[in-house]
């Protein structure tokens, strides 16, 4: 686990090369086909080398779950160690990691018309207003969700109308659900903000470098796309789709996504530092060999690491 730009996929792929493991990508925008440039998604020689489930399984015009990828990620899990092999859950989106930790709360299904109603509201008044109405009703829901978050801004409201009670709450109380497993958690970040702040703007500008712009044409250039899709509310693609409408310059384009990325980093970093019995590694060069010492003492069978 880790935040955006911490080297977490280099990492994984030399525990591949050197452990019988698979990889499963726990990442929120990695799962676009057509979307590699702006989620760094691993390049196909990497791939080659260390395959990854859970990448390239949905159409940017589709959305996908929490719950979907729980039942996901289990199944790969499943057919992993059939296989005699171990999986090896690799990113940054702590909410996915919390919910195939802990389970999911039982909230309401979607309710289409409650939803056209919202996003009336929000066409009305702005994503900001329906922030601030959510954090009148549930203030903890409301301090998790950015406020540029329609999407999950959206769900919190919904749920609170149909239930009667806030989604916080209902969460809260949801019982955990124990893992078939034994986990070793691995935390990947520096030790210092300003060192990730560099490293975030290094990796938005070799993004744009590589074709970040192009690729953000190309979809919008489909014409079944539209702006408040989870896909193109990704960090780097609405800033890049804000600047191919008009509305920012290069240079606020440029700005924006090295902040966007940045706060991202901070969302991960609050969820990381709650986690429990997690190995924070530190930050050299090449972390592997702390690594396995890690997963030696952890096992205690230096056999399987040999």
């Amino acid at each position: 686990m880790g935040p955006t730009a911490s080297g977490k996929t280099d990492l994984a792929v030399d525990l591949v090369e050197r452990l019988p493991c698979e990889i499963i990508s726990v990442d929120s925008a990695m799962i676009y086909r057509g979307m590699d440039i702006g989620t760094a998604k691993p390049s196909p020689q990497t791939l080659a080398r260390a395959p990854h489930r859970l990448i390239d399984i949905l159409d940017p015009s589709e959305s996908y779950s929490t719950a979907r990828f729980r039942a996901d990620a289990l199944a790969a899990m499943a057919d992993i160690t059939r296989a005699g092999r171990i999986p090896l859950l690799v990113g940054g989106t702590m909410l996915y990691f919390r919910a195939l930790c802990q389970g999911l709360a039982e909230l309401p299904g979607a309710d289409a018309a409650l939803r056209h109603a919202l996003l009336e509201d929000a066409e009305r008044i702005g994503w900001a207003a329906m922030h601030a109405r959510l954090a009148g009703i549930d203030p903890m829901s409301a301090a998790r969700i950015h406020p540029n978050d329609p999407q999950r801004i959206q769900r919190a409201l919904e749920v609170c109308a149909l239930s009667g009670r806030p989604m916080s709450e209902l969460i809260s109380a949801a019982r955990a659900e124990p893992l078939p497993y034994r986990l070793i958690k691995l935390a990947r970040a520096p030790y210092t903000r300003s060192l990730l702040h560099a490293r975030i703007e290094q990796r938005f500008g070799e993004m744009l470098e590589l074709g970040l712009v192009e690729e953000v044409r190309q979809l919008w250039g489909r014409g079944d796309l539209h702006a408040d899709l989870p896909s193109m509310r990704c960090v780097g693609y609405r800033q890049v789709l804000k600047y191919l409408t008009g509305a920012y310059s290069w240079e606020e384009m440029l700005h924006r996504g090295i902040v966007a990325s940045r706060q991202l980093a901070k969302r991960q970093l609050t969820w990381l530092r709650a986690e429990r019995e997690c190995h924070w590694l530190s930050d050299e060069a090449d972390p592997l060999p702390e690594v396995l010492d890690i997963l030696r003492s952890a096992m205690m069978d230096e056999s399987i690491l040999a």
